[in-house]
């Protein structure tokens, strides 16, 4: 149970993260760029790989101008705001 835990909350990070990418037409260099990582760690974020520690997490949502709760699934998710 904890391990699906997990990879649900991974999922939701990953599925949060490209959705506002996305949504802004922003590449995957370009927000690494932007946060000062590499394209392969946005990609694993993107894919449930990895997750970004708490001060990436903390720049991404600084970024895309979201709370931490949003960019965590704690709350809604930019999925929901799409289909509104």
């Amino acid at each position: 149970m904890r391990i699906q835990m997990k990879e649900r909350i991974e999922n939701i990070i990953g599925e949060n993260i490209r959705t506002l990418r996305k949504q802004q037409e922003i590449k995957q260099t370009t927000l690494a760029d932007e946060l000062n990582i590499r394209r392969q760690s946005v990609s694993a974020y993107e894919r449930g790989v990895t997750l970004p520690d708490i001060y990436v997490l903390i720049r991404i949502a600084d970024y895309f101008g979201i709370s931490l709760d949003e960019l965590t699934g704690r709350s809604e998710t930019p999925a929901d705001r799409e289909d509104a």
